[in-house]
């Protein structure tokens, strides 16, 4: 009995382990590297570079549509997989906005927050995003919509390279921070439309912001799909599958 209650907080551990790995699809700092990698440093020309083969749709928001075959698995079997990766990636409980088996579809909304940090020449600007995944589900095949509408913003507006002294003396309130606002993260000063801002709008004050935040939204765009493929075709933890 001894050695039961052992080996099973042993697993306990592993499992909580890996679920804890899993907490994200990509840290930040993770994603940058990837995106540097895959697209390189100069953020304003690889923005350009991507737009090129980029098209808004119809409601201006950035959109990346992927299907995924897997042959052989059932609608049942793909609807299992996918909740179990997504209960393992997000932490937010939250995230799963809907989750329909007879649909076969399920949507997932979480904030993946500072893709950028950008000091200006007033303000230094934290960008965060809130992607809109939604995975339809058939027999061996699943389709993963990837939806951006707008970059949330975090301004401080005493953190330029030259932002003016008295600024720290002023209070601004929820609108706009400045260094050491305690105020709730969760309280964005202004939504970005994407539309709006560079390089889909050439002449943009916040260009090299835009341009960072683009990649790296494109980048996630890139890793969300790469996540969902591999726990549908290999699993998540390598040994998830039928034959047990």
């Amino acid at each position: 009995m001894k050695k039961f209650v052992k080996v099973w907080m042993i697993a306990a551990i592993l499992i909580s382990s890996v679920m804890s790995a899993q907490a994200q699809v990509m840290k930040s700092a993770d994603l940058e590297k990837y995106a540097k990698q895959r697209y390189g440093e100069k953020w304003v020309d690889a923005a350009k570079n991507l737009a090129s083969g980029l098209t808004l749709d119809k409601n201006q928001s950035l959109t990346y549509q992927e299907v995924i075959e897997v042959p052989g698995k059932t609608k049942q079997q793909l609807y299992v997989a996918l909740n179990y990766w997504a209960t393992a990636t997000f932490k937010d409980h939250q995230a799963i906005t809907l989750n329909d088996k007879e649909a076969g579809c399920i949507i997932l909304s979480s904030t993946i927050d500072n893709i950028v940090e950008h000091m200006g020449t007033l303000n230094k600007y934290s960008v965060s995003i809130t992607p809109v995944v939604r995975l339809d589900i058939k027999d061996g095949k699943v389709r993963v919509t990837y939806t951006v509408q707008n970059y949330d913003i975090l301004t401080d507006v005493s953190g330029g390279w030259i932002s003016p002294v008295e600024a720290s003396n002023k209070t601004y309130g929820d609108s706009k921070r400045k260094a050491g606002d305690k105020t709730n993260a969760n309280l964005y000063d202004e939504k970005w439309e994407i539309a709006q801002h560079y390089p889909f709008v050439e002449k943009d004050p916040q260009k090299r912001t835009c341009a960072k935040a683009l990649v790296m939204t494109h980048a996630y765009s890139n890793a969300i799909i790469d996540k969902v493929e591999e726990a549908l075709k290999n699993g998540i933890v390598g040994n998830d599958n039928d034959d047990w």
